[in-house]
């Protein structure tokens, strides 16, 4: 949808921080499925010349060379027109119709987020995944599909439906401070604090795309300890502290031998950090008291470490030259 075009419905961002072909892959499969009212939006971390001519279809906005899935997402977000954003990120791929059940879901007002499946790339019957839980010790956990299974606390950050507004009343946009392995976990934190609904769409269906890389271990600690801290409003502090040691020692022991050393550095560099954490404490105890304003909430300030990245910066576009015919 050409820009000055009337307000879409539904605006679909597709980050792509680095892999070009995983990218075609993803663009092919949402052109060709693409619903009536929606606008496309490729967010870029790398370089791309538009091989296929198809700047008239879809917009394509520019991040730092070398920005992380989590700083393209946010600069695709900050470009986002429509009341609803998808964002499903390069090298997953579309199915037909997947947009139509979770579109209509946003029609209760309570709805902040929508789950699609998650199948597999080998067998699109099977589905592999449904959203995401972040547990109270401070651990992000995929959600398998199956009976008895736990209602997701929000979606992947490579797939879901948002709510524009919420996104951009929660971060704005997602947190770079845990990194794209926890950045999901940490909006669904703010999802699950604010009283809003997230919603399993069992009709849409996204194609997995590349498993995520294991992070190294510095990282992995660090990210996760930031998480837990960035999570602490709204819990009863003594439980939460016990299930987060618990989950420090779960963590060391698939870190061992040569990983835990390392693991546990990068949580105590987190742990030092404390005090950066009291801006997140305070945006989750808002978001808490405009849900449920009697509620009486005993909490510890949390920290926040990512005071540079708070806000999401208006994306460099590129220039482009006139609308061309799509050659392919």
């Amino acid at each position: 949808m050409p820009r000055g075009a009337s307000q879409p419905q539904l605006s679909i961002v597709i980050p792509a921080p680095a892999d070009v072909a995983a990218l075609e892959d993803t663009l092919v499969s949402v052109l060709e499925k693409r619903p009536a009212g929606s606008e496309v939006i490729v967010a870029l971390g790398c370089a791309y010349d538009d091989p296929w001519h198809i700047c008239d279809e879809v917009t394509f906005v520019q991040a730092p060379i070398g920005s992380s899935l989590v700083a393209c997402v946010n600069v695709g977000v900050a470009s986002s027109r429509a009341d609803v954003t998808h964002i499903l990120a390069a090298g997953w791929r579309a199915t037909e119709g997947w947009t139509e059940g979770p579109l209509a879901r946003f029609d209760d007002e309570d709805t902040a987020a929508v789950v699609p499946l998650t199948v597999s790339a080998d067998d699109q019957t099977r589905p592999v995944a449904a959203g995401i839980r972040c547990r109270r010790g401070g651990r992000r956990v995929d959600v398998v599909p199956s009976r008895g299974a736990p209602r997701p606390d929000g979606p992947t950050l490579e797939a879901g439906f948002w709510r524009t507004e919420f996104l951009r009343q929660a971060g704005p946009g997602f947190s770079t401070a845990c990194g794209d392995s926890c950045a999901d976990a940490d909006m669904a934190v703010a999802l699950s604090r604010s009283g809003r609904s997230v919603v399993v769409d069992d009709s849409s269906h996204v194609v997995a795309g590349p498993e995520r890389p294991r992070k190294g271990a510095f990282s992995a600690g660090l990210h996760a300890e930031r998480l837990f801290w960035r999570s602490i409003a709204g819990q009863w502090l003594p439980w939460a502290l016990v299930a987060h040691l618990a989950e420090v020692a779960r963590h060391a022991l698939t870190r061992a031998p040569f990983g835990t050393l390392p693991m546990l550095a990068g949580r105590l560099v987190a742990l030092m950090q404390f005090g950066a954490y009291l801006p997140r404490y305070r945006q989750l105890r808002s978001l808490m008291e405009a849900s449920r304003p009697d509620q009486v909430m005993d909490e510890m300030p949390t920290i926040r470490i990512d005071g540079p990245h708070g806000t999401v910066h208006a994306p460099k576009r590129r220039s482009e030259p006139a609308p061309l015919r799509r050659s392919a």
